[in-house]
């Protein structure tokens, strides 16, 4: 591709005059990747999630052993070598092959939590936002009651009130999850309630529900992608902590929490048994931190071109 193709196409990304919705939405994310590209970290965030998400799809090609059973016999406890690259845990089990599905399960939880998280917390938000009185009164005081307790806690109530099990973590984490999101949603919410946009929607004879599910829950979506994103790692770690104190996952599934709570009784003489898992949650921890801090830096309409 030439040197006037490319620059003839960042002209029409880039004009004040757009002909049409497509190349104004095109124009946007256009700036926005630019905005995020510039930064290094989080283009090392967004390898890391890709690689994530790579090794998740692939794990069944990537591990080459099985991640429920082992050699109890001739492979316990064996340390980092050839045969396996992480060492194996105390059923004989490869703890490589553990570590690639545990992927499959980290993104099981941090994508249903988001799913259900996010909405309700957007819901709650906008609707309280564009209410007030009586309604943003309820719905707030009941968001602080939720945020006066540390999530961990809460989600081990939750799940102790549930069962143990990873569907019932996922729920009890979505659950402790969606007040941040409705005090964000709220807050957007109050500055657009009394704009003339919204004013002329109004007057158009648009009811509340369709004001708040067309034109301001859309305004909203890009601070919650950010802050979903940056919450990411907590959700990992909290699901971590639920597996560790045996409430998360269930044995044999290979969850990185649940594997360290194995490998705590071996972790002065066969470290790798609970490293390995650990190492995985920091990395990809890490990942989702350093992608949030981008896709804030590129999303905040305050923000200049690059």
């Amino acid at each position: 591709m030439s040197v006037e193709t490319l620059q003839s196409r960042r002209a029409w990304l880039l004009t004040e005059r757009p002909a049409s919705r497509l190349q104004a939405r095109l124009g946007r994310a256009y700036v926005a990747w630019r905005r995020f590209s510039a930064n290094r970290l989080a283009l090392v965030g967004l390898f890391i999630i890709i690689a994530l998400v790579a090794v998740a799809a692939l794990a069944g090609v990537l591990a080459p052993y099985s991640p429920t059973f082992g050699d109890l016999k001739n492979a316990r406890l064996l340390p980092p070598g050839a045969a396996h690259w992480f060492g194996t845990d105390d059923l004989g089990r490869d703890i490589y092959s553990r570590v690639v599905y545990g992927t499959r399960w980290t993104l099981y939880v941090v994508i249903l939590v988001a799913i259900i998280a996010a909405p309700i917390g957007l819901l709650v938000g906008t609707v309280a936002g564009y209410a007030g009185g009586w309604t943003d009164a309820i719905l707030m005081r009941v968001t602080d009651i939720f945020l006066a307790f540390p999530k961990l806690v809460l989600a081990l109530a939750f799940v102790a009130a549930l069962g143990p099990g990873i569907e019932n973590a996922i729920i009890a984490i979505a659950i402790t999850s969606w007040p941040p999101y409705a005090r964000i949603a709220r807050a957007e919410t109050l500055t657009v309630r009394n704009s003339d946009y919204i004013k002329a929607v109004e007057l158009m004879g648009a009811s509340s529900f369709r004001i708040v599910l067309r034109h301001i829950m859309p305004l909203c979506i890009s601070s919650l992608i950010i802050r979903v994103t940056l919450d990411m790692a907590g959700i990992i770690l909290i699901a971590a902590g639920l597996g560790f104190l045996g409430l998360g996952a269930q044995p044999p599934l290979p969850e990185w929490g649940a594997m360290i709570a194995s490998g705590r009784r071996f972790i002065l003489d066969q470290w790798w048994v609970a490293a390995a898992p650990g190492v995985a949650i920091l990395i990809v921890s890490l990942g989702f931190n350093l992608l949030g801090d981008g896709l804030r830096d590129a999303l905040d309409p305050r923000s200049g071109d690059q």
